[in-house]
């Protein structure tokens, strides 16, 4: 598996909750940093949300730093200045903080894509937008390796609900794009959920590409790549 760039999370991936500023800012994450070389004081250990989200931001600065496959709950607890008993009291197991960590990701993701869609002029700009939030922008991508960690474990129901939700959401946001295409004549009168079905897939497969680093998406780009596949689908019957 791919592992995560070092450095600050770029625009169009999750940021940090407020007040952090990521691996190379100050504020909060730099706090977390400073406080990771101080004895922890047992006595004065944060609960309940306090000490979930300070665990929760711990974590995000960290995957921006070393990735998923690296990341150990010993080092969030560092980070967070908290004992890693503490911070398996809240979580259980590193595979429930990914799993929360990606949903706020996920959350904060679409809240740009909803903000960036309401700017578009058109179905096309949206669906340009819908391709270009979902691929990974890079091998190492941190999102998307996110995503890979949290899918290759084994969840309960709980966790596969929430999975589902996730991903059911990625395919709701693509029919919305595709119905307005539709009804405005923009696009071409498809069967939605087949061809969302077939869309996500095949983006899926260029995003695990990419991930990969295979030297094709070093030469051509994978979004325009994608993005034509989808757009000569869509193309209404009569126009070049």
């Amino acid at each position: 598996m791919a592992t995560s760039e070092s450095g600050p999370l770029p625009s169009d991936r999750p940021r940090p909750p407020d007040g952090v500023t990521g691996p190379a800012g100050t504020g909060a994450g730099a706090a977390s940093r400073a406080a990771a070389g101080a004895p922890v004081d047992r006595k004065r250990q944060p609960s309940g949300d306090e000490a979930r989200g300070r665990a929760m931001r711990a974590a995000i600065s960290l995957i921006a730093e070393k990735g998923t496959a690296a990341l150990r709950m010993s080092d969030i607890a560092a980070r967070a200045g908290m004992s890693t008993g503490h911070i398996l009291y809240h979580f259980g197991k590193k595979d429930r903080l990914l799993l929360e960590v990606l949903v706020w990701s996920q959350a904060d993701l679409w809240t740009r894509f909803r903000q960036a869609a309401d700017q578009a002029a058109s179905p096309a700009e949206k669906l340009d937008l819908f391709v270009r939030f979902y691929l990974p922008r890079h091998q190492g991508d941190e999102r998307y390796a996110l995503w890979t960690q949290v899918l290759a474990q084994r969840h309960d129901e709980a966790g596969r609900s929430t999975l589902t939700e996730l991903l059911d959401g990625w395919d709701e946001r693509l029919e919305a794009i595709l119905r307005e295409g539709r009804d405005r004549g923009h696009f071409a009168d498809v069967d939605i959920p087949e061809f969302t079905i077939r869309a996500v897939a095949m983006l899926s497969g260029i995003s695990e590409d990419v991930m990969l680093g295979r030297s094709r998406w070093q030469r051509t780009s994978a979004h325009a790549f994608a993005l034509s596949a989808l757009e000569r689908e869509l193309r209404p019957t009569g126009q070049a």
